[in-house]
Parts: C-alpha cells; structure tokens; sequence
C-alpha cells in the first residue's frame, strides 16, 4: 500500500509538473521559470526589471504583446484624453514596458511614449478595472466583436486569439498590472502560473525601487562627502587652484619652491585666471603666513591718492588730513603685500615703490623721517609690462626688480581638462550656498563646456555656474553658451565679459535664444516632443505649447519627414 501510494504519487507529480511546464511553454517560451524568478529577484533597478519581464513572456511561442503599467502620480503625464475620469484621483496607470512581434512586418513593439495608450485613468477600460479591482482578467477566446478592443482590424490581422492580465501586488499595494495578447488558446490553470509569476515581478519591483532609494541616499552621500573631502582639502593646501593639468601642477610646483622665500613675485595672466588665489597660496606657504595678507587693487586707487594709500599720511599734510593715517606698507608689516593690477601705478609713484621694496624704507606725506616696513611683494598683472616699458609706462627697473620669480598663469582653454573638476567644485560651492540640491551633468554636456573659449577664463566659468544652479536648468543655460559659438568666437559675440556690466539683450535677441533652445532640446530628444523624454518635458512645457512655439518660430516644418507631431496613437491597437 505505501509503495503503491508513493507510486501514484510520482505519477501525480508528473503530471502536475508536466502541466506546469507546457502552461510555461505557452507563458514564457524555452526560457526556465525558475532561471526567471531567481533573475527577476537579482535586479537592483526597476526598469531592469519590468525590461527581464516582458522580454521574458514576449518571446513566449504564441506570445503577441506583453505590457506592464505602473501606478504613478497623473502629473506626470503631459496629456490626458481622460482627464475628467482622472480627474482628483492622483494617480493613473503609466506604460513603463512593452515587448512584441508584428507577424505582419517583423517589427517589434517596444516603444511606451508613442503608444496611443501610454496612460489609462483607474478604473478605465480592461487595464484600468484590473489595477482598480485588484482582480484578475482571462479571456480564453476573442471573436474580435468585444466592446474593450479598440482596434478589431489589429486583433485580426496579429492573430490574436486570447488575453490574460493581472494586478501586480506586493504587500496589499497594487504597483500596476500585467498584460499579455496571445496568438494560442489559454491552457487550463495559465492564469494561475501568470499570477505567480506577476506576484514575483511585483516583488521584484518593490526591492529595485528600495535598491534605487539606497542607491540615490548613498549617491547623495558620496557627493557630500565628495565636498567635505574637497573643502577640508582646499582648507589645507591650493584653496581654490583646482585641476589635474600639466599646466596647474606646474603652478603648484613653483608655489612649492618659492612659496617659503622671501622672493618677489611676479604673477602675470588674463583676468579672471586665478592670481589672487596663487598669491594668497603664497602667504599660506611663507613664513609669514600668520601675519597680515593686504591686497591691494591698483586699478582701483584715484591716482591723486596713490602715495597717500601706498605710505600713509601726517595730520595736516594736505587739505582733508585732519589725522595720521597708516598706509598699506605700514599696514601689512611682517606680512605679504598683493599689489593687483600693477601696471596701474602712476609712473611718479614707481620709483618711490623701487626704493621701498628694495630699502624697506618709506616716508609718509608730510612727515620728514624715514619708516622701516619688513613686507614680501607680490604683484600681478593682466598687461604686457614689457610692451609698458616700450611704451613709457612702467619703469624696467621696477619691471625687473619684480620678476625676481615669475609665474605665467594659464588660460582656461589652455587647461581644458581641469573644466569637469571646475564645474563640480563650483555646482558644490552654490548649490550650498543658495540651498540648491546637488547635481552632476553628462558627459556630452561636460565636452560642450570643454569645448567652449571661455574669454572670461575661470571667472566666466564661475559665474556661468552660478546661473545654472540658481535656474536649475543646466541644458537651457548650454543653449544660450551655444549661441556664443565656437571656441575662437570673440567677446564681442557673447556679449561683456565676465567681470564687466551684464549684457542687456533686446527683444530679437531673446527670440534668437529662444529659438535655439528650442532647437537644442528637439536634436537632443531626436524631435521627439510627447513622453517623458520628449523635448516638452525636458523644456518643462506642455506638449501643446512647445507645438505652438515651433510653428511660431518656423520651425515646425524641419522636422524630418518620419516625425509626426500630431497626439500620439496606438500602433498597435493593444490596451
């Protein structure tokens, strides 16, 4: 009897296993259930997992159609042919993945946007009762008369003959549903072994969103981290002197060598280069580091104030000096001396200069003694001294007693590499300090700031950087810098520099810009405009207004031939 018992048993188990199998046959193809679930099981992001889903049961032996639609919020679609259905609801059913095969022309159905029924309110047509039900739908046998088929002729031609779709739920909550067209009849007990498989996608989906919600917290964190490394770093050594480049290393070098010498040094490069922040790295690597570090802006001084500023002044010197004033000599004792824009001192005040930086001795105005001051010089320029001293401008004597050591900073275009470490160091600094969220750009969008002259050099960056994180609209900001053309474009073409007035651009300059933004976003979506990668989304519009700017602009009509903006339709009559 037991043996007899284990016998009918193992006979039963056949059965049932082979039942099994032929319903996965019909499910899922050649492909193995389990080798399916454990898969479904390993994938970290969602869309990896509804992608393993309907590429799995679409290539099925009678498979037409597999979709999958998830419940997300319904702001997140840009048009609604049922929005008094959706209407107050919040959320709707989104098509996140499709895979089929046309058995009229072979091509494959894989595309969500341009679906006619990329979205269906709760409740809506077969799909939307089932997520709002929560019950499952078979229909062993389609005559093509059913009032649900939207499109009788598509049914007839595909050959399809039965539907089967099901809720996905995990832990009570309905993520979306799961539907399949299917050229064969539906075995007996298929909708069970769908479900089984639709509760492990469910699944599935619920622990890739938690991976991707870990991913994005430990993303999050890194760059934070990423930002304290680099300001401690900054705090420490070369604040602000960011990059890789042979020409920046170069600098770090010489700041290495003559950083802890009393040497005079003499920085000279375009504005907007970075002196001021080698010469403070200067100080920080001298003996005087814990002593005064006084700039001074030459350009800045009214000239009949030079001397007053520079050495200071008795009371009672001239009209005005009702006390004694300390100059900037004075001042910075034991210290360093930064004299920006050197080339500005008057040529009467020059040799008063030569004697201090080679004496240490100054006199005040109106006073007749002689002052002692122990000061390191450091001065810079954005001009060519030497063509000064052709010119009679500048003393070769003070020119030559400044250029005891003199370091050459590099222009932005020069050191093209250093752009990407530029820009993340500047997203981080305004991003923190306008309370912005952190971002990075891709690669493509790094290659047209790389690619860019930048006139204004790293200041221009800078402030480049700024606008973006304060709009929040990297690709907008891409578009205008395209306008100001290829790397040798001139200023001119841009507008002021960096460091001058804000350019003020009249009505058919913006209408120029608009336009190529628009442009920019329609080739860098392929001209797609509806879905969540088309260009309306990625400009933060509506489909509808992105139409009516096109044709306002004219630009409607160079769209490619293959491209149609009309309300997406279904291509395949599928819900």
């Amino acid at each position: 009897m037991p043996a007899f018992t284990l016998a009918s048993g193992m006979r039963n188990c056949g059965v049932l296993a082979c039942a099994i199998y032929c319903r996965s046959m019909i499910i899922l193809g050649d492909r193995d259930i389990k080798t399916l679930l454990l898969d479904l099981a390993q994938q970290r992001a969602v869309e990896d997992v509804l992608s393993l889903a309907v590429k799995s049961l679409g290539t099925a032996r009678d498979s037409a159609l597999v979709r999958i639609w998830l419940v997300e919020p319904d702001t997140a679609c840009p048009a609604c042919a049922d929005n008094a259905i959706c209407a107050g609801r919040g959320r709707c059913l989104h098509l996140k993945a499709s895979y089929g095969k046309s058995r009229i022309d072979g091509r494959l159905w894989t595309e969500t946007e341009l679906s006619g029924f990329y979205r269906f309110p709760l409740g809506s047509r077969k799909v939307g009762a089932i997520a709002l039900t929560n019950k499952p739908l078979e229909v062993a046998r389609i005559d093509g008369t059913e009032p649900w088929i939207a499109d009788p002729q598509w049914i007839e031609q595909e050959g399809i003959v039965s539907f089967v779709g099901q809720p996905l739920v995990c832990r009570g909550e309905t993520l979306g549903v799961i539907a399949v067209f299917s050229r064969g009849m539906l075995e007996a007990g298929t909708l069970e072994l769908l479900r089984m498989v639709a509760d492990h996608i469910a699944y599935a989906i619920a622990n890739a969103r938690l991976f991707e919600i870990a991913d994005a917290s430990n993303q999050k964190k890194e760059l934070e981290n990423a930002h304290l490394r680099e300001e401690l770093y900054e705090a420490r050594k070369f604040t602000g002197i960011i990059g890789n480049s042979a020409a920046i290393k170069e600098i770090r070098e010489q700041i290495q060598i003559v950083g802890d010498t009393e040497a005079t040094v003499l920085i000279q490069g375009d504005s907007g280069t970075g002196k001021e922040l080698v010469a403070h790295e200067l100080h920080k690597h001298s003996k005087r580091k814990t002593s005064p570090f006084i700039k001074i802006n030459c350009a800045a001084i009214p000239q009949h104030l030079f001397e007053s500023e520079f050495f200071g002044h008795a009371k009672g010197a001239f009209t005005g000096a009702i006390s004694d004033h300390m100059g900037f000599f004075q001042l910075a004792d034991g210290g360093t001396l930064f004299l920006d824009e050197i080339a500005e001192i008057p040529l009467e005040l020059q040799g008063k200069l030569l004697r201090v930086i080679q004496d240490g001795e100054f006199r005040r105005v109106g006073e007749g003694k002689s002052r002692r001051t122990d000061v390191r010089i450091i001065a810079a320029t954005n001009k060519n001294l030497k063509q000064a001293i052709q010119n009679k401008t500048f003393r070769d004597d003070l020119y030559y007693r400044l250029q005891v050591f003199p370091i050459i900073m590099p222009n932005l275009n020069e050191r093209e590499e250093d752009i990407p470490l530029l820009v993340r160091h500047f997203i981080g600094v305004f991003c923190k300090k306008n309370g912005r969220c952190t971002f990075d750009l891709s690669e493509e969008q790094m290659l047209r700031l790389r690619r860019y002259s930048w006139p204004g050099n790293i200041r221009e960056l800078q402030n480049f950087v700024e606008r973006m994180v304060i709009t929040g609209r990297p690709e907008q900001a891409l578009a205008y810098l395209a306008l100001c053309g290829p790397a040798d474009l001139s200023e001119k073409a841009c507008g002021e520099p960096a460091s001058g007035p804000q350019k003020i651009f009249t009505e058919k300059q913006m209408r120029h810009m608009e336009k190529a933004n628009l442009k920019a976003a329609l080739e860098r979506t392929n001209w797609l405009i509806y879905g969540n990668r088309g260009a309306a989304a990625l400009l933060g519009i509506k489909p509808t207004t992105l139409i009516s700017r096109l044709k306002r602009f004219d630009l409607y009509k160079l769209r490619p031939a293959s491209i149609s903006f009309d309300e997406p339709k279904d291509f395949s009559g599928a819900d």
